[in-house]
């Protein structure tokens, strides 16, 4: 059987499934991308900060394992999207590079997180040679570098920072990213969608797999050569039932972040991960939209089930105010100058969750959890259903062109 007679069916149209269609319809198959809600891309790949990580945030994994997998996501993230889209690599939107601040109450202290940025840095040189270019077309010769302490204390809280470092890293807007990507499955003659559908199972038949589904029209079935599951918060379960366990202990986190568009005439501030714990992130845009999160008070669910509960996208109230408030607070306390940001002000405010998942038994709060350590993951396949955990946003592509290739060479 040729890869254009192949019918591929994608349980869910997040990120993960939707970069899956593209790779597969590329090599000249046929698919279905079936998601319970009214359309593509509306949760958890769209509500975070959209960093797409070269390793500098896993520092609490000394093995250097972790930050060997982002780079290889975080390398192929841009020449995926811009080839599909017929763009340039540097015409993607990103963010302001990020400074990565040591916390004063850090997991590890000022000289370890330089020693382990300086590592992952000559890692990244390495592993881009040939495409020096391929990250969103900008140059990742400069290693890290830390600020002054005159330049530090300018922009953050002595109080609380003891250290800053420059580095690449960059994030894309999730919003912008998603409607380009809506628009472009749309336009594909060889992907359709199948929204409104509730994926209830998924089963194996002879040289086929079979995908059960409920809508408003009822259960129905469905018929395919191939399925992939790229579920988000639901691909545990089914997994389950195709019997590939999960094997290590696994956490559901529900992760809300605050979005707004800085009012005219305030000063764009620094784009800043806050290291290592359970800290935050300020990602910045140079068209003055903004991203905060603040760990103690944007965590508001944990889950060890294998089926985590349905949580709220969009919290109510009272709860809404309570995380714009707390964590502009948090910020603002790291970074004097956004202390005149009041809720009051913000054009376009917004709070938006996602369910995180991932390995581990404990949050990070706790050095040792596995939830610092994210190169356990990737595609795993059973005959003709192939269930994929990206991990994070950032390897999405990655894992679509290994799934591409070993669904070509299977058939």
């Amino acid at each position: 059987m040729s890869i254009s007679a192949t019918h591929v069916g994608i349980l869910g149209g997040g990120l993960q499934g939707c970069c899956a269609a593209l790779a597969l319809a590329e090599r000249g198959a046929r698919v279905t991308i079936f998601d319970r809600n009214d359309a593509l891309l509306t949760r958890t790949a769209v509500a975070n900060e959209g960093k797409i990580h070269l390793g500098y945030m896993y520092a609490g994994d000394p093995s250097l394992l972790t930050a060997r997998m982002m780079m290889k996501g975080a390398l192929s993230f841009a020449p995926f999207f811009a080839r599909h889209f017929g763009l340039s690599l540097d015409s993607l939107s990103t963010s302001t590079p990020s400074t990565y601040v040591v916390h004063r109450d850090s997991q590890q202290t000022p000289e370890a997180i330089a020693h382990y940025l300086a590592k992952v840095h000559d890692l990244v040189v390495d592993a881009a040679n040939g495409t020096p270019q391929s990250y969103f077309g900008i140059d990742l010769a400069a290693a890290p570098r830390m600020w002054s302490q005159a330049r530090r204390d300018s922009v953050f809280n002595p109080d609380h920072i003891a250290a800053a470092f420059d580095t690449p890293e960059v994030a894309i807007n999730p919003a912008e990213l998603g409607q380009m990507l809506r628009a472009c499955i749309a336009a594909h003659a060889r992907i359709e969608t199948a929204t409104g559908h509730n994926v209830t199972g998924v089963d194996v038949e002879g040289e086929g797999v079979c995908v059960r589904t409920e809508a408003n029209g009822g259960p129905s079935r469905h018929r395919f050569d191939h399925v992939v599951n790229a579920l988000w918060d639901g691909r545990l379960a089914l997994d389950a039932k195709l019997g590939l366990t999960a094997g290590k202990s696994w956490l559901h986190r529900l992760k809300y972040g605050v979005n707004f568009r800085l009012p005219t005439g305030a000063s764009l501030p620094q784009s800043a991960t806050f290291v290592l714990g359970p800290f935050g992130e300020i990602v910045s845009f140079l068209s003055g939209l903004m991203y905060l999160t603040w760990y103690p008070e944007c965590m508001h669910g944990l889950s060890r089930d294998v089926t985590p509960p349905n949580w709220a996208t969009y919290p109510d109230e009272p709860l809404r105010s309570r995380i714009v408030a707390g964590t502009l607070g948090a910020i603002s306390e790291m970074m004097p100058s956004l202390r005149d940001l009041k809720p009051d002000i913000l054009p376009d405010l917004s709070v938006k969750g996602g369910t995180i998942v991932a390995r581990g038994e404990t949050d990070i709060y706790d050095p040792d959890s596995l939830l610092h350590r994210r190169y356990e993951i990737g595609l795993t396949s059973t005959g003709r259903y192939h269930s994929v955990d990206p991990g994070k946003l950032t390897m999405a592509p990655y894992f679509s062109e290994i799934l591409a290739e070993r669904i070509s060479g299977a058939v």
